[in-house]
């Protein structure tokens, strides 16, 4: 019999288990969607956990992926992240994708949908190891290459409010670098973080009053602080933050 070991680390990891070299998750009402558009950017020469159908218990079945969350990530770490971003930014813009509700996004995007996005790409959904691969692709849904690339950059860059912005310019610039990120992205980036971390804090706090879990709880364990935090620090530093991105004239 397969033993089934519970994995943990994230901030919805109930009732997901490995099983030898596959994961099992429950299977919800947007599995398939997320299944098919999985399938569609590995296809398109993105690395992405391989959806390999339903167990005999109707869970969905995903290749694991081993290695673990990165540590700490220097200037060329960040680079290469931010070109992986966009590798999957590209792939992703040939899905068809109707706006429908069986996506059920966390945070819609403020703007008119332009592609599917995975919509988490964070630390704690990236795998490094003999191969970088970011995992949990559950929360995908309509949104923009600036919507999901701000919470991208917000949170491999400036999740630290007790950092010198001054040495975090740096990091977020390399990020932003390897994304090759064009000057109207470069110029509305700043402005689109700050949003995007104070809806971040939003979300928990809404989920909190209205007891949606697990987003309620986090609230209160220190999540709804520590964004109300990050997203201060922010917004306090946007011009850092555009001045760190603006690209010399040629």
């Amino acid at each position: 019999m397969d033993i089934e070991h519970p994995l943990t680390g994230g901030n919805a990891t109930a009732s997901v288990v490995r099983v030898g070299a596959t994961v099992r998750k429950p299977w919800t009402a947007k599995t398939a969607l997320v299944r098919d558009f999985l399938e569609h950017v590995r296809a398109r020469g993105v690395d992405a956990p391989a959806p390999l159908g339903r167990d005999d218990r109707g869970r969905q079945i995903l290749e694991f992926v081993p290695g673990a969350e990165p540590g700490v990530l220097d200037a060329d770490d960040l680079h290469r992240i931010g070109r992986l971003i966009r590798s999957i930014h590209d792939a992703a813009s040939s899905f068809p994708f109707q706006e429908t509700d069986a996506w059920d996004v966390l945070l819609p995007a403020p703007d008119e949908p332009e592609l599917i996005c995975h919509g988490d790409l964070t630390p704690w959904n990236l795998i490094v190891g003999e191969r970088w691969v970011f995992i949990d692709w559950d929360g995908a849904g309509p949104s923009t290459r600036l919507w999901d690339l701000a919470y991208s950059a917000s949170a491999f860059a400036l999740n630290d409010p007790a950092q010198d912005p001054e040495e975090v310019r740096l990091r977020l610039a390399a990020l932003v670098d390897g994304y090759d990120a064009d000057d109207r992205m470069r110029a509305a980036l700043p402005a689109m973080m700050a949003r995007r971390t104070r809806a971040m804090h939003r979300m928990l706090e809404r989920a909190h009053e209205r007891g949606d879990e697990p987003w309620g709880s986090m609230y209160v364990e220190g999540h709804g602080a520590h964004w109300r935090a990050v997203a201060e620090y922010v917004s306090t530093h946007e011009s850092v933050w555009r001045d760190s991105l603006l690209r010399p004239a040629r």
